[in-house]
């Protein structure tokens, strides 16, 4: 039983589970039918992504130091309420199941799904 973290639209990996796509807006040219049957997500959550000004901010960094401005940005947003009860319910699941969790990012490194990796594992949630 474990959480993974995937980047959307890659083929799923055997035993992967439900996919669900914490991105701010569904697949361009996509209908909504493939979603799931195209390996992009089975749920869509977008209130793990980053708010769109937020997500305007991390395609603009080109620094490091620009990247850290969002990503403790993006930890703020994800300290609220509602973003932090949903991945404390998430970190819990993944003992007891298998989902992912994902962004269209080619880059992990320089994708909000990294925090997520982060925010998961402070709540002790079990990765694969």
């Amino acid at each position: 039983m474990t959480l993974r973290i995937v980047r959307l639209g890659t083929p799923r990996a055997k035993g992967e589970g439900t996919r669900i796509g914490t991105v701010r807006r569904p697949p361009r040219g996509v209908k909504k039918e493939r979603y799931a049957r195209d390996d992009w997500y089975d749920v869509w959550m977008p209130e793990l992504s980053p708010s769109p000004p937020l997500v305007a901010k991390a395609l603009k960094a080109e620094t490091e130091a620009e990247w850290k401005g969002f990503v403790s940005r993006f930890k703020a947003e994800m300290a609220k309420p509602g973003p932090a009860h949903t991945l404390d319910l998430l970190a819990a699941l993944s003992h007891d199941g298998d989902f992912s969790v994902g962004c269209y990012c080619e880059d992990e490194n320089r994708c909000h799904r990294s925090v997520l990796r982060d925010l998961f594992k402070d709540r002790g949630a079990k990765l694969g």
